[in-house]
Order: C-alpha cells, then structure tokens, then sequence
C-alpha cells in the first residue's frame, strides 16, 4: 500500500472577507500573509502535487492539517475544491485539522472543519466517542489502520500550540488495542509533532501540550508511523516504545517556496507491505522552474 502525505496546503483567499472578520486573531495573520506568508506560499506546488500522486501509484492521501490560513468559508471552499479534485472517492483520502483550521473560535465553534471536510473523517471502528466528536477516526485500509487525531484548538494572536485533550486520548486507546487495529500497521495523522521543543515556553507557544499523554498511548506499539506537519520541513525521528519503535514523519508544507531544500514544497510517500512492515520513507521535492517533482530524502534527525 502506498500513502501520499501531504500537510499546510495554506489555500488562501480573502475574496468577500469584510473587514470586520479580519479584526480578531485573523489580523495578525493577514499582517504576516503581507510582510511575509503570502510570499512564499503559493498555490503552484499544491496543485501540481495533486497532478502527480496517481502516475507514483498512491493508493491513499493524507493531510495533516493547516489545509486554511485563516480558516474561512471561502478557504474551505477552496479545499473542498482540491480534495473533490484529486481523482480518489473520498474513503482514499483522510484529513485532520491545523491550527489554522481553527484559527478562530468562532471557526472551531462553527465546527467549519468538519462541515467541508466530513467525507474524509468517516471511521470504520465505533469508539463510543461523545455526541458530535468526530476524533480520533479509524479508516482500515489494506495492512494499515489510518487513524485520525486532532489538535487542532483555537488560541490567542501569536500562539500555535495544539492540544489532542483526554477525551481523544482516551478512545485512542481503545483504538489501538480494537483487533481490527491491532492486527495492521497503525498510521496516526495529527497536525502538531509529538517530540515537542526542549524549551517549555516553546512548547506552549508552538508545541502539543499534552504530548507526553500521547507518547503514553503509543507506549505498547512495536513498529507504526505518526504523521505530521507544522514545522514546514520534512523530518524523521524515532519514538522507541516498549517493544519496538514508531517512526514519527513530518512533511514540508505543500505550498511553500524555500531556499532550504528540506523547507521546499512537496510530498512525503510511505510504502507498507502487505505483511504490514513499512518498507519506504521517502519524499518527493517540487522543482519551481519545472514545475516536476524529483526524489527526496528525508532527513533523520535524533
């Protein structure tokens, strides 16, 4: 089974904002979409990326999150526009909120996430999950057990952290140990990384909060993959955990244009056999003249 990895599309549009959706939070990122965001992230690299998943043989897309900037209706439309466009039925693609996606609590109150992007958060497993909660979800797909979380909560100007809360971590552990789960490869999406800053200021202003509660519920897993985004660059570490290892794979935002070559616009592939081992890490960069992707590695970091 092939999976496509795919994070911060960062689709933007401000046609039909009147100003007043603009005096909150949303300022401060319309002030950095002009002196700074706007310039980088294109639209370009999202689309071609979309154009080459099915000559690479991708049987399922992931996004992990910030598929907005400032999480209005329109950016959502523009996603639904994408997604619905990609060429898969909706049960091979599956998504999960960024900070951005709620960027506002008004957004994240709205639920504006899940309106759009609902056929792509279908789950297989019943978790006795709460009245209207949609995380985490469990899609079941060939070897591997795709599973949905969120930490994705609305903060104040200048503060991107994200949170998972007990709620989801709790039915995460029902999850894992479902026997549909437990005899596949469990391929966890979530927007914020699990190996959070050093520095715990940081952590507050940019990391998951409650990471350590996570790396509990995945503390019985011999091999896995947690997928994310947010740092805008692709990484791999390693989690060791009781009785083996997960791989835990950020990806670049598919929309930006960098210097760095672990910074620019791409796409993560991941390979799992039919025997559920993960055979391939691997990603493919964008090329701003070509307009191509070409082979990329990875880069392992401790």
């Amino acid at each position: 089974m092939r999976i496509a990895h795919l994070s911060d599309l960062h689709l933007l549009s401000l046609e039909g904002a009147v100003p007043s959706r603009l005096l909150n939070k949303r300022f401060t990122g319309w002030v950095n979409l002009k002196l700074n965001r706007g310039h980088k992230h294109k639209p370009a690299p999202v689309h071609a990326a979309g154009a080459a998943l099915r000559d690479l043989g991708v049987d399922h897309v992931v996004v992990t999150g910030d598929l907005t900037n400032l999480a209005l209706e329109q950016e959502f439309e523009l996603v639904k526009t994408f997604l619905g466009g990609l060429g898969y039925p909706a049960d091979a693609i599956s998504v999960v909120p960024g900070n951005h996606d709620a960027y506002t609590r008004g957004a994240h109150r709205s639920s504006r996430f899940k309106t759009y992007c609902a056929p792509y958060m279908t789950s297989d497993v019943d978790l006795g999950l709460a009245p209207g909660a949609s995380f985490p979800f469990v899609r079941l797909r060939g070897p591997a057990a795709i599973i949905g979380l969120s930490s994705a909560v609305p903060r104040p100007p200048l503060v991107a952290s994200g949170e998972i809360g007990q709620p989801q971590l709790e039915a995460l552990g029902r999850a894992l140990s479902h026997p549909d789960v437990a005899e596949r490869t469990p391929v966890l999406l979530v927007h914020h990384p699990l190996h959070n800053p050093i520095s715990r200021a940081r952590v507050l202003l940019e990391g998951l909060v409650d990471a350590e509660g996570l790396v509990a519920e995945l503390g019985g897993l011999a091999r896995g993959l947690v997928l994310h985004g947010h740092l805008h660059r692709r990484i791999h570490r390693t989690l060791a955990t009781r009785t083996g290892s997960i791989d835990a794979v950020g990806a670049t935002s598919s929309s930006l244009l960098h210097e760095d070559a672990d910074k620019m616009a791409g796409f993560n592939v991941y390979d799992v056999t039919d025997d559920g081992a993960i055979a391939r890490i691997g990603a493919y960069r964008f090329d701003p003249i070509a307009g191509t992707f070409a082979d990329a590695p990875v880069p392992r970091v401790a």
